[in-house]
């Protein structure tokens, strides 16, 4: 069986000019957001300790714990709200379509009996309050003509709620069963978030106009507004209030964060400004905050969650990210350091230490998607959808300069013989091209539709699937390829090839969800019936000794066999990524770590059947 040890979560997943909504849970110090299809749960103080739920049919918007901490209501843009509980086997207590559109806000009522959401839907179908438990409406909701992009309740009783959104309108809600009281018309721009003070004696709302007004809890009346002076320069996205109800933390498109003392009056004073750290460039703004205890949290554009100490402002922030979208290839480096690369489609490719987790992000000059990605100690090698492929040196998590080589068609497949990384191999899709170093050794046109390819450790040898499901043996003798021979077994599209680190053996895969493990020098099936996935095999990896295989497959699931033994003693990994497994590497013998289209990284520990 196989044991989940570490998991490397993906970040929040953003949108420009769009605020994000991150929730917290202050008794076990946790916070929940959205990617995609899954709600990450994780703990600040152990960022290694990730849940994931991904029950949704769509995507994902926003997530919020209950008020004693044993639910997570969850919202997704088809307008459904999902109640499961977070501990356990996370049992689902309800669904229900409350919009037609995307739901952007969600919150719980301070007795856990009520929810109301917000977002997008049809006529002046904008917001929803219901019980949580039968789904019963609560209220009538009428006075907003667009989305609505945030909602809260009043945290004491009388219960409020207030609403705002894309039609500049601050809308206060008396009830239950809530009814419309009045409307403000103070920004001058959509209003991204309106949040009531833990004590709801007062709310406060923020817009893109730059503006942050305070309003009465009880009667919905402005009070004041933050310093325009000491203002934001940008679109303010996301306010939180400190857990005392005299201060707030807001984020702004200007790429920082700012504290504000909250007056008697209602006026907010600046108190400090915090910098974000990075570059200064788009991905550095701001789009989401949550003050949680003494954490102070920011969420940047490009997803990189900064946690300040509130009541230590000297402290240096600790900054942890990682990937957004889909991740498409997996490398361990066999340095003795435990590093960890990981590339997804959108150009990024981040370093990760075993024990540690996040360690940065390599800085590309090249800001090119990735569709290929291999690497050798201390240099990378990766190829995008432009036909190019680049070899770059890496010193530390800075990629140094190179040129690029045009390899004439898109490339389908990369690998780098490991006794001579000089030597890669291409795959496009009418034949390879082979590379030395920097350089096109040869181009070799095949007369067959190629899929995938892999070249021996040694470099003497390589291997060619076809989409015909025939696997093709060439020797490799300088800049020509010298067909050996041709083997017949798989059903489907040859769609992973992988050498054993000893060069004794080779495995393949197909789109028929069969793996085959092959003798390399008798080229007979050493290992059969590999038929246990449901969909097709996306990725091969072997153990450092050449005893194990593993595969990972569209159908969420990870499957690891002994080469000595029948295929029906495996270990399976079921449900290891959700949308499914595209990346697979062993760090030693018993541990495995895997990557997918839920854009997290997990380590697996094999345990002895």
């Amino acid at each position: 069986m196989a044991q989940l040890s570490e998991t490397y979560a993906c970040v929040p997943a953003t949108e420009r000019g769009r605020g994000i909504l991150i929730a917290g849970d202050a008794r076990s110090d946790s916070i929940a957001y959205c990617n995609g299809r899954s709600v990450i749960i994780r703990r600040l103080d152990a960022p290694l300790e990730a849940t994931i739920y991904g029950e949704h049919a769509y995507q994902v918007t926003v997530a919020r714990f209950s008020p004693n901490g044993e639910w997570v209501a969850s919202a997704d843009v088809s307008g459904t709200v999902r109640i499961w509980g977070r501990h356990g086997d996370r049992a689902l207590k309800n669904e229900f379509r409350v919009l037609s559109g995307r739901v952007d806000d969600l919150q719980w009522s301070p007795d856990g009996l009520r929810i109301v959401a917000c977002g997008d839907g049809k006529g002046k179908s904008f917001v929803r309050a219901f019980m949580w438990d039968s789904g019963t409406n609560v209220g009538e909701f009428d006075g907003h003509s667009r989305r609505v992009l945030s909602c809260a309740f009043k945290p004491t009783r009388p219960f409020r709620i207030v609403t705002c959104g894309e039609d500049f309108l601050v809308n206060f809600y008396e009830g239950p069963p809530f009814k419309f009281k009045l409307s403000q018309r103070e920004h001058s721009n959509f209003v991204n978030c309106a949040r009531f003070s833990p004590d709801g004696s007062k709310f406060i709302t923020v817009s893109s106009d730059k503006k942050g007004i305070l309003y009465d809890g009880k009667t919905g009346e402005k009070i004041g507004e933050l310093s325009i002076q000491d203002g934001h320069k940008g679109s303010i996205y996301a306010v939180s209030w400190s857990p005392d109800s005299k201060q707030v933390l807001t984020v702004s498109a200007d790429k920082t964060a700012k504290v504000w003392d909250i007056m008697e009056d209602g006026c907010g004073k600046l108190r400090r400004t915090l910098a974000s750290p990075g570059s200064g460039g788009v991905d550095d703004m701001l789009v989401g905050c949550l003050w949680q205890n003494d954490h102070l949290v920011t969420v940047s554009l490009g997803g990189t969650m900064t946690i300040f100490s509130a009541s230590d402002p000297d402290k240096s922030p600790v900054s942890f990210s990682g990937h957004m979208k889909s991740i498409t290839s997996l490398v361990f480096l066999q340095s003795g350091q435990n590093v960890i690369l990981s590339s997804s489609y959108d150009g990024i490719i981040t370093r990760w230490i075993r024990g540690i987790g996040y360690a940065g992000k390599l800085v590309r000059k090249d800001s090119t998607q990735i569709k290929c990605f291999a690497a050798a100690e201390e240099e990378i090698i990766t190829s995008g959808f432009d036909n190019k492929v680049w070899r770059v040196p890496v010193n530390g998590d800075q990629c140094g300069d190179s040129q690029p080589v045009d390899v004439g068609s898109q490339p389908m497949g990369l690998t780098v013989a490991a006794q001579t990384p000089e030597l890669a191999i291409v795959s496009t899709d009418s034949g390879v091209v082979l590379l030395q170093g920097p350089k096109v050794v040869s181009p070799i046109k095949l007369g067959y539709s190629v899929t995938t390819s892999a070249i021996s450790p040694d470099g003497n040898e390589a291997i060619v699937g076809g989409q015909d499901g025939k696997l093709h043996i060439y020797s490799v003798n300088g800049d020509t390829l010298t067909e050996e021979a041709i083997l017949e077994k798989h059903r489907g599209t040859i769609t992973a090839i992988c050498y054993s680190p000893d060069a004794s053996m080779f495995a393949s895969a197909d789109a028929n969800r069969e793996a085959v493990v092959w003798d390399r020098i008798s080229r007979e099936v050493k290992l059969k019936n590999m038929l246990y996935h449901t969909a097709r095999i996306n990725c091969l990896a072997w153990s450092p000794d050449s005893h194990l295989i593993a595969t990972g497959s569209l159908d969420t699931s990870v499957i690891v066999y002994e080469v000595d033994k029948p295929a029906s003693s495996r270990i399976t990994i079921k449900g290891a990524h959700l949308g499914g497994v595209y990346g697979l590497a062993f760090i030693d013998q018993n541990s495995l770590v895997s990557a997918g289209e839920d854009a997290c990284v997990r380590v697996w520990k094999l345990l002895p059947q």
